[in-house]
């Protein structure tokens, strides 16, 4: 969402103003924010860091992947990390093998420094509908548990994975929410029992954004309502959220698994989308959010888990200008890039006005991740938040040159590990900006490439 810069300053000072009054008592300790990156214009992860911890109530951080240079920048911050296996890798991780090494890579570097307390294998991996995802998910989770056993990690960081609705074959009225027949005993069931086993949580991401008709706008954005009656519990309903959770905890009980918390890994609201659109403007991002923040933390509960607060992580931290889909898509954010706020719901401390830029500066494209090389060399990477399949575009394009530019990246190559596609599309890059006289043309990759007097090299992986 693009806004002139008087208008960003206005709306920053008039948050400052109204922060003393609606900072949310008890919020801080079960507040989250998903960090996602695909975008080309986001700050570094260093000054992201510092933002929160100084200007925020979020000391809890979930993201989508384990960015090096993100996870170094949350070093000594204190805030809750949780990372994430990316789905395709899922297969591999049943092998203990691969699973060590990936710990080895991705985690052991990084704590204690940074809080790592979570490991999500793969996203809503059960909604994909892929048979061997699927098939090696629990697998996967019990093989990389094991792995934190061998590294004795596992009390420190826990392993879960988190849901779309679209697990629950029936969700309405609450009390009669069930899992997809099939699923519930061959997968679920087994995920429950080891969610209960290493005392892990059940990760849902509702969006009742998504679940909203121009009748139940109101009852989806926690605004006055008639409310929803359950017949079969006799409960009222004010909210969809509540309704969405109590749907999946009763899809829970039915497997005889109610000691195990949940959280919501993931819920928001855009602040602009297309014209057609029901409800998407940036009044009602923060009514949603807002009151979403007041309620997971009230110790209210749900109609049929009453008294209990809820760990929640609002998706998400940045307004990300690469994402795919509708308008809606690249406006979930509660901040836009330059960390001015989107709407204001009470996320930001009274002191944050010395920590908002002003007169934001424009950010690098690629931020330091390591070592700055003393003769003057550089580097071909990815640009912050490039786009996944462009990144793996350009992989495609300099391995078909020839092995020699791949050759480390490939299994159990030096620089395999950690195995993603950016890692793996920083090196492709590089090794072809290297090969061809290190012009600056050709480190542009289709505008995903950028140079950096930054070495990115690691033990062995020299690049």
């Amino acid at each position: 969402m693009e806004r002139e810069s008087a208008a960003l300053y206005a709306s920053m000072v008039t948050a400052i103003l109204f922060l003393q009054s609606t900072i949310i008592p008890g919020a801080e300790g079960t507040l989250g924010v998903n960090y996602g990156t695909v975008a080309n214009n986001l700050p570094p992860p260093a000054q992201v860091a510092n933002f929160l911890v100084e200007s925020t109530i979020i000391n809890r951080v979930r993201l989508f992947d384990t960015n090096r240079e993100i996870l170094q920048a949350f070093a000594h911050t204190g805030i809750e990390v949780t990372v994430t296996v990316p789905n395709d890798q899922i297969p591999r991780l049943t092998k203990l093998n691969f699973a060590q090494q990936w710990v080895k890579s991705n985690i052991q570097p990084y704590v204690p420094a940074t809080n790592i307390i979570r490991i999500l294998v793969g996203n809503e991996v059960i909604s994909t509908a892929n048979k061997m995802l699927i098939a090696g998910l629990v697998p996967a989770m019990q093989t990389l548990h094991t792995a934190l056993v061998g590294a004795s990690l596992d009390r420190k960081i826990k392993v879960s994975t988190p849901h779309s609705l679209g697990i629950l074959s029936t969700s309405s009225p609450p009390s009669t929410g069930k899992f997809r027949q099939g699923y519930d005993v061959h997968v679920l069931k087994p995920l429950l029992s080891f969610l209960r086993d290493t005392n892990s949580p059940f990760m849902i991401n509702p969006y009742p954004f998504f679940g909203c008709s121009p009748d139940t706008l109101d009852y989806a954005l926690f605004r006055p309502n008639a409310g929803v009656m359950d017949d079969n519990t006799k409960l009222m309903y004010t909210n969809m959220l509540d309704g969405q959770l109590d749907a999946v905890f009763s899809a829970i009980k039915l497997l005889g698994f109610t000691d195990i918390d949940i959280v919501i890994a993931e819920t928001g609201w855009p602040s602009k989308g297309d014209s057609l659109q029901l409800g998407v403007d940036a009044d009602s991002a923060a009514h949603y959010n807002g009151n979403l923040m007041k309620h997971v933390t009230s110790g209210s509960g749900t109609p049929l888990m009453p008294n209990r607060t809820f760990e929640t992580y609002i998706f998400a931290l940045f307004n990300e200008n690469l994402k795919p889909g509708p308008t809606c898509e690249r406006n979930f954010g509660l901040f836009q890039p330059d960390m001015t706020p989107v709407y204001d719901i009470g996320i930001l401390r009274p002191t944050a006005s010395s920590s908002i830029p002003k007169n934001p500066t424009p950010v690098p494209m690629v931020a330091p991740p390591a070592s700055s090389d003393p003769e003057g060399k550089r580097w071909c990477l990815p640009k912050t938040g490039a786009d996944t399949e462009a990144l793996q575009r350009n992989i495609d394009y300099v391995c078909g040159l020839g092995a020699e530019y791949c050759e480390p990246i490939q299994d159990n190559g030096k620089c395999f590990l950690p195995n993603t596609v950016r890692a793996h599309a920083a090196f492709a890059m590089n090794a072809y900006y290297q090969a061809n006289g290190r012009n600056a043309y050709d480190c542009d990759f289709e505008q995903t490439g950028a140079i950096s007097s930054v070495d990115p090299s690691f033990g062995d992986c020299k690049y």
